[in-house]
């Protein structure tokens, strides 16, 4: 967990680099969900995902503890890459990167355009993560985690941006890859002594955290095989999930026919691009519209970075 001084010094430090992005209550998406919806627009940061938020305190902090670091490195999907690719750029310091073959190409032309060297290894993340972990002791590298108290801190703010814009919200719908985005979003709603309700939201085909959830405890899958590559998790964090059992009501798993059918939703809706991770919210809400009718919702649109076959594949499936 972090402090409200710790999250607002983050802030404050995003805020240097981006603008805060909105939150906007969409009406033919509270008229499909029955409920008042309000999307906190993390599709529109300077990488398309809420991830440079973490990234930019990350690196900050790393930069004033070791000047002379050599580099960094690091596993992802995709936009935990971009995020440091992007902070790493900006302090002067190399990033190398780890991804799984068959990555996302358009993720992966980004993070190079960042200037960061792109390692493939493994048929997932976990694959790519300990792959990287071994090159870190190889070329004495820092281990970038995708958990970490200052990425915590760092996309926390997002949260205190959308609670301090819009009042009495019911519930909050996260997405959850390693965790960062939904501890950012229960540690500002704590720090801010607010009552709302905080749901993860997994694949069904990536239900780690859904299972751990349910277990009370650290919970493997044997595999993350979702479009949805954001969440495309199989070994929780331990840290991450003391948080979420201790300060989500609960988590949701949706299917991939749904979390595609919410992609659809956001562009015919709002005509916003959301990737897999980013329209899971939505699924879980239009899941659970019975139960949600008539409250403020928000949900946590986590990013917008798709390759464009796939994307359009989606649409055509209506």
């Amino acid at each position: 967990m972090v402090t409200l001084d710790q999250l607002q010094g983050a802030a404050d430090l995003v805020h240097k680099v981006m603008t805060p992005t909105a939150q906007i209550c969409w009406p033919l998406l509270s008229e499909r969900c029955g409920a008042e919806v309000w999307v906190k627009h993390e599709n529109h940061t300077p990488i398309g995902a809420f991830k440079v938020r973490g990234g930019l305190v990350y690196m900050a902090d790393l930069r004033r503890r070791r000047p002379d670091i050599a580099g960094v490195i690091t596993a992802t999907r995709g936009n935990h890459g971009q995020s440091v690719g992007f902070a790493a750029r900006r302090m002067g310091i190399k990033a190398v990167i780890v991804v799984p073959h068959g990555n996302s190409q358009e993720k992966n032309r980004a993070m190079r355009a960042l200037g960061a060297e792109l390692v493939e290894h493994g048929n997932d993340f976990q694959a790519a993560y300990e792959h990287a972990a071994i090159l870190a002791d190889e070329r004495g590298l820092h281990m970038l985690r995708s958990f970490d108290p200052h990425l915590v801190a760092g996309v926390g703010s997002y949260a205190l941006e959308l609670f301090g814009a819009v009042g009495d919200i019911d519930t909050v719908y996260v997405p959850i890859g390693l965790g960062s985005g939904i501890c950012g979003t229960i540690s500002a709603r704590d720090a801010l002594g607010l009552k709302t309700r905080i749901v993860g939201v997994v694949a069904e085909n990536a239900a780690a955290y859904a299972l751990s959830f349910a277990a009370g405890r650290p919970v493997s899958t044997n595999s993350a095989d979702t479009m949805a590559d954001g969440v495309a998790c199989r070994v929780p964090d331990s840290d991450a999930l003391a948080v979420i059992q201790r300060g989500a009501d609960r988590v949701v798993t949706v299917s991939e026919d749904e979390i595609m059918a919410a992609m659809r939703h956001y562009f015919t809706d709002t005509h916003n691009l959301a990737e897999g991770a980013g329209a899971a919210p939505l699924a879980a809400l239009i899941k659970e519209s019975r139960h949600m009718a008539g409250k403020r919702v928000a949900l946590v649109l986590s990013g917008g970075n798709i390759d464009r076959p796939l994307y359009a594949d989606i649409l055509g499936r209506a």
